[in-house]
């Protein structure tokens, strides 16, 4: 009985043992339970509080989080390219243009205007690298149109404050361009002030005692290229008299190609008002680019026609005296028109601070222009050309003369260093 007891305990015994589940690790249990709640409760009757790990927020914690916190954390989970900036971090706003918007067709009709120009203070600016170089210097801007946003974004955000920005088509902005290829942004600024200005300090480093007196100049790209070269020799001023195209038109803004932004220039001058503008003992110089057989003819003839001020031989004209060639050629008779100096352009004419007038291919230069260089000790210029050739352009003549008083200041200052090292 003993044995067949023992064999019936034997029997009823498992073939394998059993294992019982509450002996696995407990992190099974952990990973099982791990996006549930909190309390891991065992069979055992322990319980385990986990803790959130490093990083991990709990749904009522990221619900109070503060709106700017909120921020913070969606945007460390976009992509870069559609990371918020600081531009829009910075509260600024614009609005997008509905259809049948009229504000910038309503702009571009009279902003393209001389006389809203000049009577609003307000210029229109286009093209990424001109904005740029007008907030650079101090512009002020009133409204921007722009087609993409990206465009408004690379701009200083400091300038952008109060400003009116507005997001239109990119074809109505191409409607309203004066360029081949429009870069998608327009600005309406208010028109700038000289004495307001900040200019590069790199121009002002180079900046020579050498003025450019524009008269009767009304081809708009002859006066943006003769700004460039004003910039490019340093002149410390431009002054533009009553005759010239506006330097702040469109077209003189494109063809500056930023020079208005780093040369002092005062628009719209009365002759009477020039002498102002000049520094003490300033010799004003007349530009004459008619050729050599001009000075000949000035010394054998009395007539104004043949003293050459005006190229294609016309008689002068004058701002303030529309007189017949008759009556002029009797004034010359008379000994009343300004008897100049001809010298030729190399000559040295920069020992003192000089100015240098530069008239129009249609018109010359002007009466007042050769006064006020025979009252300053100034003479004309003589830039020769081969015989037959009417005249250069202004444009060249300009940059001829200025690039040419650069060279002599700079051979002035090497002489006077040279001499210096000698002591």
């Amino acid at each position: 009985m003993a044995v067949l007891g023992e064999r019936a305990c034997w029997a009823t015994r498992p073939l394998l043992p059993v294992v019982q589940t509450w002996e696995l690790d407990a992190r099974r249990w952990v990973r099982a339970l791990r996006r549930s709640p909190v309390k891991v409760v065992f069979p055992s009757g322990q319980v385990v509080e986990r803790k959130p790990g490093p990083g991990k927020q709990p749904r009522k914690a990221a619900a109070e989080a503060t709106p700017r916190e909120q921020r913070l954390k969606q945007s460390r989970q976009v992509p870069p390219s559609q990371t918020p900036s600081t531009w829009e971090e910075s509260g600024l706003r614009y609005d997008k243009a509905f259809p049948g918007d009229k504000r910038l067709s309503s702009v571009m009709t009279v902003v393209k205007s001389r006389q809203f120009r000049e009577k609003q203070g307000k210029i229109l600016l286009e093209g990424r690298r001109l904005i740029a170089d007008a907030l650079k210097a101090g512009a002020v801007p009133k409204v921007f149109f722009f087609s993409r946003l990206e465009y408004i974004k690379e701009l200083p955000i400091e300038k952008l404050k109060g400003v009116s920005l507005i997001k239109v088509k990119f074809e109505d902005i191409k409607d309203w361009s004066d360029l081949v290829t429009p870069q998608g942004i327009m600005g309406i600024f208010a028109k700038p002030d000289h004495v307001k200005m900040t200019y590069p300090e790199t121009q002002l480093l180079h900046t020579l005692p050498i003025l450019l007196i524009c008269d009767n100049l009304r081809d708009p790209g002859n006066l943006g290229t003769i700004l460039r070269s004003a910039a490019g020799a340093g002149c410390s001023k431009v002054l533009l008299t009553k005759g010239c195209v506006d330097a702040w038109e469109p077209k003189v803004l494109r063809a500056g190609m930023g020079a208005h932004f780093q040369v002092p220039i005062i628009n719209n001058l009365d002759w009477e008002a020039v002498p102002n503008y000049l520094p003490n003992d300033t010799r004003v110089f007349v530009a004459d680019n008619c050729g050599l057989y001009t000075q000949a003819q000035a010394q054998m003839s009395n007539k104004a026609s043949d003293y050459g001020w005006v190229c294609d031989r016309r008689p002068l004209k004058f701002h303030k005296y529309e007189e017949e060639e008759e009556n002029l050629e009797s004034a010359a008779n008379k000994g009343w028109l300004p008897e100049l100096e001809v010298q030729s352009y190399d000559s040295d004419w920069t020992e003192a601070p000089a100015a240098v007038v530069i008239g129009g291919e249609t018109s010359g230069v002007s009466l007042e222009s050769l006064q006020l260089a025979e009252s300053t000790g100034g003479g004309r210029l003589l830039i020769p050309i081969v015989p037959g050739v009417d005249s250069l352009n202004s444009a060249m003549a300009a940059s001829i003369l200025l690039f040419e008083g650069r060279r002599q200041l700079r051979v002035r200052a090497e002489h006077l260093s040279r001499d210096g090292s000698y002591h």
